[in-house]
């Protein structure tokens, strides 16, 4: 499941804020990046990730990277704790963050053999992806455009629907309200992250709950993160009549 993914990079950040002293010999940072490499080293190991799917880890890794030297620099948020395994004043750690959103998407569709109709040609997904991330970037100069950026992903994705099996059961949900609940948890792990003292917003020195706006950049990044996915997990529509059925 994908879930014991994102719980598997939880759990370290948890417990090491819960017993990780300062004057030990390594930095609380340094050990999280050791155990990011050790439980990926171990996901591929036990087959329990594709080395397909270690793919979409390795580009969403280098993306979040580059966003997040970007992001420090502007001062969008600090990692406040010294670290050895660092560029750009970023520890290397938080790379696999963004990496597990992107693994969990693609073990997600292997293993609930995820199907999709009306699925928009990718390479109007990969314009949107390209001008999302942009965003991220040109918003700290020029105006926020990501009013136009939600209102395309309704245009694009609106009529996408998701097929899934949970055991033998076939289910679906719109891809919208797929991005919209993913969103959510991710929020949740912010605030994890943020209380845990991983990384800070402004003004978080005494924390305080991540705002609800961060919903909306999460809701943006998962389709950049999607699109990603989608290089390596191409959509493919539902197979069975059963399911074909329901595809009004």
């Amino acid at each position: 499941m994908g879930l014991p993914l994102r719980r598997a990079h939880a759990r370290p950040i948890i417990l090491t804020k819960l017993f990780w002293q300062p004057d030990w010999p390594l930095h609380r940072y340094d050990a999280l990046f050791l155990m990011a490499l050790a439980i990926q080293f171990a996901f591929l190991l036990l087959k329990m990730e594709t080395l397909e799917e270690a793919k979409v880890i390795l580009i969403y890794h280098l993306v979040g990277r580059a966003m997040e030297i970007f992001k420090v620099h502007m001062g969008s948020w600090t990692y406040p704790e010294e670290a050895l395994f660092r560029i750009g004043g970023v520890p290397l750690f938080s790379g696999f963050m963004y990496a597990s959103v992107g693994s969990y998407m693609a073990r997600a569709i292997r293993i609930f053999d995820m199907r999709f109709t009306h699925y928009p040609p990718f390479w109007t997904t990969a314009v949107l992806a390209l001008a999302i991330y942009a965003n991220f970037y040109a918003h700290h100069y020029l105006p926020d455009i990501r009013i136009v950026l939600f209102a395309a992903t309704v245009l694009l994705f609106g009529r996408v629907r998701i097929y899934y099996t949970v055991e033998t059961t076939p289910r679906w949900m719109p891809l919208l309200l797929a991005a919209f609940l993913t969103s959510i948890f991710l929020w949740i792990a912010e605030n994890i992250g943020t209380a845990t003292g991983v990384w800070l917003y402004p003004g978080q020195r005494t924390w305080h709950m991540v705002p609800f706006t961060k919903l909306g950049s999460w809701y943006l990044l998962l389709y950049v993160s999607f699109v990603l996915v989608t290089i390596v997990c191409r959509p493919l529509p539902p197979g069975p009549p059963e399911i074909r059925q329901g595809q009004a």
